[in-house]
């Protein structure tokens, strides 16, 4: 790693060319690498930060820097630092693993293909299991797709924050070992023709009933599939 004061030879007697000359060289071959900028700077220059482990581009105007990539000196390995990736041919965008197996590929039409499971905080799969509800409840929509719920008591859904539009999944109502549980529904859910939720009564049925968000305070549940077996 080197820096060099500025990346000028003067006119200079020739060891002492040599030796400046070497200077730079040794400076852009490890691109300008040090703690600190560069005291001299130039558009288009490269420096590697190795205080934060930043490889930096100086921009065309000379008045900062951008920053390229991260570099992790540990695992020799390099990670992007930027707002947008975009691809350049006609392929779309692929994700790979170091061995060069696709895992994710993003179309240029929009599409995303996955090789495995995709999984997300919201929207794709996750499932509140909750063996306790009586009373107020509140379903965590920020968090969870679906829900399944044993009823322990009669039980009031109470209007939630954290639906986002188009969201759709399904939620399971479970009579206890008693049974004869009853939901009621806050303003925010509602039913075709506003008939409300008639689920099944006897202990240990299990119902489900499928929803989709359709604005902001609007949880539209669709008619319940009764007593599975």
């Amino acid at each position: 790693m080197s820096q060099a004061t500025d990346v000028v030879i003067a006119n200079q007697g020739f060891p002492s060319f040599r030796s400046d000359l070497n200077t730079v060289l040794a400076a852009i071959n490890s691109l300008h690498a040090g703690a600190t900028e560069p005291t001299t700077m130039y558009a288009s220059q490269l420096w590697y930060d190795t205080t934060t482990n930043l490889l930096k581009l100086r921009n065309s105007a000379d008045d900062a820097w951008i920053t390229l990539a991260y570099i992790d000196e540990t695992n020799d390995e390099w990670q992007p630092r930027t707002g947008a990736v975009q691809a350049v041919d006609g392929d779309g965008l692929a994700f790979k693993t170091d061995e060069g197996t696709t895992r994710m590929t993003v179309l240029d039409a929009g599409s995303v293909d996955v090789v495995g499971t995709l999984t997300a905080a919201r929207g794709i799969g996750d499932t509140n299991t909750d063996t306790t509800n009586t009373g107020s409840v509140t379903l965590d929509f920020a968090t969870y797709q679906n829900h399944v719920l044993t009823l322990t008591g009669n039980v009031t859904l109470d209007n939630p924050t954290t639906e986002e539009t188009g969201q759709s999944g399904f939620i399971v109502f479970i009579q206890d070992a008693t049974g004869g549980r009853t939901v009621s529904l806050g303003t925010d859910y509602e039913t075709a023709g506003g008939a409300g939720l008639t689920l099944s009564t006897a202990a240990s049925t299990t119902d489900i009933v499928p929803y989709i968000v359709a604005a902001s305070g609007r949880i539209l549940l669709g008619a319940p599939q009764l007593a599975f077996s």
